[in-house]
């Protein structure tokens, strides 16, 4: 399937794809809103996650679940470890990939991990981090 975008970020052509906006649509491992649906997929320009179109609806309708990179389930108290590079907004301080934290807490929003790593208290995305077997 060939995918041409213009030049302003929309697909062009047959008309199989949608883009969606800001308010429509967020992708449920980045939670950023550029996503184009096809072929009763959605998929995440960003970071080119693929799910169902239903998929996100069952979501919300369940309980929320909180996964890893890597599709691991995460719960509080578990032990997550960074799998790449972050720098800390606002300080020159540099979470370096394989960084381990103390148990995990999961809250609401769209940094949904709060620990402690290095001495500091942060939040983190599920994204940056993997889930460690002890």
């Amino acid at each position: 399937m060939d995918c041409r975008h213009g030049g302003n970020g929309l697909p062009e052509g047959n008309g199989r794809h949608t883009t969606s906006r800001m308010s429509d649509i967020t992708c449920p491992l980045c939670e950023m809103t550029e996503v184009i649906s096809h072929d009763g997929l959605h998929e995440c320009v960003t970071c080119g996650h693929e799910w169902e179109i239903a998929e996100k609806a069952d979501e919300l309708a369940g309980e929320r679940v909180v996964k890893d990179a890597y599709g691991n389930v995460l719960a509080d108290g578990d032990i997550v470890a960074m799998i790449k590079d972050l720098k800390l907004k606002g300080s020159s301080e540099v979470l370096k990939v394989g960084t381990k934290s103390k148990p995990i807490r999961l809250v609401e929003g769209d940094h949904e991990i709060s620990c402690k790593m290095d001495g500091m208290a942060i939040a983190l995305k599920a994204c940056f981090v993997k889930k460690v077997t002890n």
